[in-house]
């Protein structure tokens, strides 16, 4: 330990700890502004100096280690008097239309201006250059709103490892993004939105299409249907003064009832779903493996619930899409199914259909135009979106979400698991897959204290387990003995690793789950701000909780589910399944 004053207070603290660290562990409060807690400490903004005696200048407290017998001042009247400089000048190059800005008082600039004081702006700068890049589906880029933080760059880099976020030029000719001539949609984006979630002004943001969604209800010819995904109802909340991890599932689907749209459905359905689908096709290549010992057995399966996932390795590991599970992701398969099933169940014209997904994430909106996404011609979902822009909707409605009674989802294809809820959270597919491939493979219940595969769980960025067969039925008798290996891993960089591994030889897996964002949907690009491990955790434990909840707890035992092979599907991998629920890949440049 080494010991230090901070503003005539004594303090201890670890060795190595910083300046900033030392502060906040003693209750002091640092203003600050590019710094984001274990992901991005480069001290760009400077807004954290402080004042160390016998120091000559002032210092990054982000960045500069505390000492044995420092004395540091955080609000002396330099410290106060050079941080609302350095506001000023960020200020100075930084547009003034905060009123019609969509960051408006969710802007952590904004913010910092409140923190620190400033009531007067000194400077006027000559502008950056003003360029939109709104050639992505997903993501818009305004470079006249960056503030050259470099967040951005450091979870595409050092998070994600897409490697597309840099900072170009030098000085006031310095810009962040994809290379001088390269747009956002003609690069290797994987349209994931972390660089939009961690951005602390309006420099990049989701591609809104609210406008879509409103015009579509307002068009008496077409019947517009939503569903949500599992990581909404847990972040919902936040954006109506709710704490982190409270589930709001029966507010949200009165809310979306009283916006007006005609039915609403749970994507959970479309999760049950997948497991049907994808534990099936994971045991046929377990028999190709096990049984009929098939040269052409790809082994390990790898999960394609998350789009921003599906084009990084299409781009990354081409040579390795047959390790891809064939299904479509929840929200795409439900979209199928009711230009389809639901549509010919109701008499609705398939064609007069609006299908509108809301989801945390922004890589679905890059996935609902991919042509694989297509059936008949008609698009599977026909508008994506995000968390972020259904709390919007809400509030332009005029709803007050807080006083809204809680309403349900629309049947036939609104029942679901506890199983689909999981989806929303790191773990939580290859949870929910092995509840039903363990009950189909051995005939033997799962108890309910044992359906939480606890290796699986939390935020680690890599885990893993193991399952042996002890007693398989007969039809099975290939799996007698054998030990699943699985494993489970969210944020690209994880990802990265597991792929090499399989394009060594090397991976000793069977079954891997990636989500594209770091802990799965429940910190997707599309979800409310600030997103950080505690938010992560307690959105985690939330749908942890919704899953405990009910009694129905295993996507094979959904009733629904039944009655849609009983009536429509057939089977699981049958050829109507293959039509509507199955989906290709493709080869991708890594430019």
């Amino acid at each position: 330990m080494i010991n230090l004053i901070i503003n005539d207070k004594a303090v201890q603290v670890k060795e190595g700890t910083t300046i900033f660290e030392a502060a906040k562990q003693n209750h002091i409060l640092i203003p600050h502004f590019c710094y984001m807690e274990n992901v991005h400490q480069i001290g760009s903004c400077r807004i954290c100096v402080v004042e160390v005696e016998g120091a000559k200048n002032l210092m990054a407290s982000c960045v500069t280690e505390a000492k044995e017998g420092m004395v540091i001042h955080t609000n002396s009247e330099r410290v106060r008097n050079v941080r609302k400089v350095i506001y000023e000048l960020m200020l100075s190059d930084h547009p003034k239309n905060c009123l019609t800005c969509w960051r408006n008082q969710n802007c952590e600039l904004q913010e910092l201006g409140n923190l620190i004081q400033v009531d007067e702006y000194r400077y006027e700068g000559a502008k950056s250059k003003e360029f939109v890049d709104s050639s992505s589906p997903s993501i818009v880029r305004d470079s006249s709103k960056c503030v050259l933080c470099r967040r951005c760059v450091t979870v595409c880099n050092q998070v994600q490892g897409v490697c597309l976020m840099n900072p170009h030029h030098r000085g006031f000719s310095t810009f962040i993004g994809p290379s001088e001539d390269e747009l956002l949609g003609e690069s290797i984006c994987t349209n994931c939105g972390q660089c939009v979630l961690v951005c602390p002004v309006g420099a990049l943001k989701e591609k809104d299409s609210t406008q879509e969604v409103w015009e579509a209800l307002y068009d008496k010819s077409k019947t517009v249907i939503v569903q949500t995904a599992p990581a909404v109802r847990a972040a919902l909340g936040e954006l109506f003064g709710y704490e982190p991890g409270t589930l709001v599932t029966g507010k949200m689907a009165s809310a979306l009832h009283n916006i007006g749209f005609k039915f609403v459905f749970d994507t959970n359905f479309g999760a049950d779903l997948t497991i049907m689908e994808e534990g099936s096709e994971f045991l046929e290549r377990l028999k190709d493996m096990f049984s009929t010992k098939k040269k052409e057995a790809v082994l390990p399966m790898i999960t394609s619930c998350s789009p921003g996932w599906i084009k990084y390795v299409e781009h990354h590991y081409p040579d390795q899409l047959a390790h891809l599970s064939s299904c479509k992701s929840p929200h795409m398969m439900l979209g199928a199914l009711t230009k389809s099933y639901f549509a010919e169940k109701v008499g609705i014209d398939p064609k007069s259909i609006f299908m509108v997904s809301v989801m945390p994430c922004t890589a679905k909106k890059f996935e609902i135009i991919r042509p694989e996404m297509y059936n008949d011609g008609l698009a599977n979902v026909d508008a994506v979106i995000t968390t972020r822009e259904l709390g919007r909707m809400i509030k332009d409605a005029g709803i007050d979400f807080r006083n809204l009674p809680d309403g349900t989802f629309d049947s036939p294809l609104g029942l679901s698991s506890g199983a689909a809820d999981i989806f929303g959270t790191t773990g939580g597919v290859m949870e929910a897959a092995l509840r039903t491939v363990y009950e189909l493979v051995t005939g033997c219940e799962l108890p309910a204290e044992k359906l939480h595969l606890k290796p699986l769980m939390g935020l680690k960025r890599i885990k893993t387990a193991e399952l042996k067969i002890e007693k398989p039925l007969p039809e099975f008798n290939f799996l007698a003995g054998v030990t699943l290996r699985v494993a489970v891993t969210s944020g690209l960089i994880g990802a990265a690793e597991l792929m090499e591994e399989i394009k060594n030889g090397t991976s000793t897996y069977h079954f891997i789950e990636v989500m594209g964002c770091p802990g799965g949907c429940i910190s997707g690009g599309g979800q409310p701000r600030p997103v950080n491990d505690a938010y992560r955790m307690k959105r985690l434990d939330a749908i942890y909780r919704e899953d405990e909840g009910k009694t129905l707890r295993k996507s094979h035992e959904n009733q629904d589910i039944k009655m849609l092979y009983r009536e429509f599907l057939g089977a699981p991998l049958g050829h109507k399944s293959h039509e509507l629920l199955h989906t290709v890949y493709t080869q991708r440049k890594k430019e």
